[in-house]
């Protein structure tokens, strides 16, 4: 049986769902949560050290807080794909995700893993319910 993993994801909020072939349905297999993403930046880096620059203002981090903390989860959910595939939990994987995140997953994912997914959609369903998602992916799969 030819399993597929659809991950539905954002920067604070992954599900991973399997399909266990045609008309089958999905099945919520793990939710990944990462509240620290939702946090403003200054939330965020009120943890850090009030070191200054050469001109006596405070120095700009290398990266903004949140954008840290989404690759952060990013490389999170790479594990648990890859995970996934080295224990053969899955044949082929469908990811979707909003443009920027995407990116940032799809850098944060190992070449054997990227080779597994087929299908990637640059939308934000983490929201959307179980019916909607199927209509929305049937291009790619008969869910």
């Amino acid at each position: 049986m030819a399993i597929t993993w659809i991950l539905v994801a954002n920067a604070s909020l992954a599900k991973l769902y399997a399909n266990l072939g045609p008309n089958k349905g999905l099945k919520l297999v793990k939710e990944l949560i990462h509240p620290e993403s939702r946090q403003k930046n200054a939330e965020l880096a009120s943890d850090r050290t009030g070191s200054t620059g050469g001109n006596g203002g405070p120095m700009e981090p290398h990266s903004v807080p949140k954008q840290h903390e989404a690759k952060v989860f990013a490389q999170e959910i790479a594990t648990t794909l890859y995970n996934g595939r080295a224990s053969n939990a899955y044949k082929r994987a469908i990811i979707v995700a909003p443009p920027a995140f995407m990116g940032m997953l799809n850098n944060s994912l190992d070449a054997p893993t990227a080779q597994m997914v087929s299908d990637r959609f640059e939308k934000d369903y983490t929201k959307a319910p179980e019916s909607e998602l199927a209509s929305r992916l049937s291009t790619a799969i008969f869910l």
